[in-house]
């Protein structure tokens, strides 16, 4: 990964256009080949980004005249431009400009493989347990696997319902809209697969917010809300009233 500290502005073309004017930010470039510009502010999320498969060129913009002068090159060299980055997405028109104007950091790291997320040890072991007990679900469900492996990331549970469809189940602490999306992800992947399409969703959780149960309802993804202490063969009927 590469990273750069610099005073700069950005332009976006393609379905929209988007200017971001002169400022320090930060700009990412991964081993992927995406690029993402980052500000200071806005937690997570990217100003502005190209996801692969997009080329990165960068032209130098010399003080002596040296640089092309297409593309508005004269015009930035002028304006006290010093590189043009220019970031083209490989199957599009879409386009990402850089007028970087002064560096102040830039650094190369090799990251390596990610291992990916690990669950926290609560939310571990509520897979676990569903994939014991994953009659929970309903009469007649069966576990196929857990960690069911597909190209963007393993499903957590596989199941058969008691027809015989294929179920993908998402298991969650907390279920949030985020939680959906990761599972709608899944479904749009394995709904390709002829032997086990048609596949429908579950998104299991302890607690599921309401955001994420109506996002999932009109998705027709099912919720189904986790009882830990059950799960784990805790009987807690004495605090119950009925």
């Amino acid at each position: 990964m590469r990273l750069v500290i610099a005073e700069c502005s950005v332009d976006y073309a393609g379905r929209l256009t988007a200017h971001l004017p002169l400022a320090r930010r930060l700009l990412l470039v991964k081993a992927d080949g995406s690029v993402l510009v980052h500000s200071d502010g806005g937690s997570y999320k990217p100003l502005n980004w190209m996801s692969p498969p997009c080329s990165l060129k960068i032209t130098e913009l010399g003080p002596d005249g040296d640089g092309l002068d297409g593309d508005g090159h004269a015009e930035a060299r002028a304006a006290g431009g010093r590189q043009i980055w220019t970031v083209q997405h490989a199957k599009s028109d879409e386009r990402l400009i850089v007028h970087v104007h002064a560096v102040l950091h830039d650094s190369q790291h090799e990251l390596g493989t990610d291992p990916g997320l690990v669950k926290d040890g609560v939310e571990a072991h509520l897979q676990e347990l569903l994939a014991e007990h994953v009659h929970t679900l309903g009469p007649g469900y069966t576990l196929v696997r857990r960690e069911f492996p597909t190209a963007i990331g393993p499903v957590d549970l596989l199941v058969r319902d008691a027809d015989g469809g294929s179920v993908a189940v998402e298991v969650k602490r907390r279920g949030e809209i985020d939680g959906v999306e990761q599972l709608s992800r899944y479904l749009d992947l394995l709904n390709r697969d002829p032997l086990l399409a048609p596949v429908t969703g579950v998104f299991a959780a302890q607690e599921i917010k309401p955001q994420a149960k109506v996002l999932a309802g009109d998705r027709g993804i099912r919720c189904v809300t986790l009882d830990y202490d059950a799960l784990r063969g805790h009987d807690t009927s004495e605090h119950r009233l009925f």
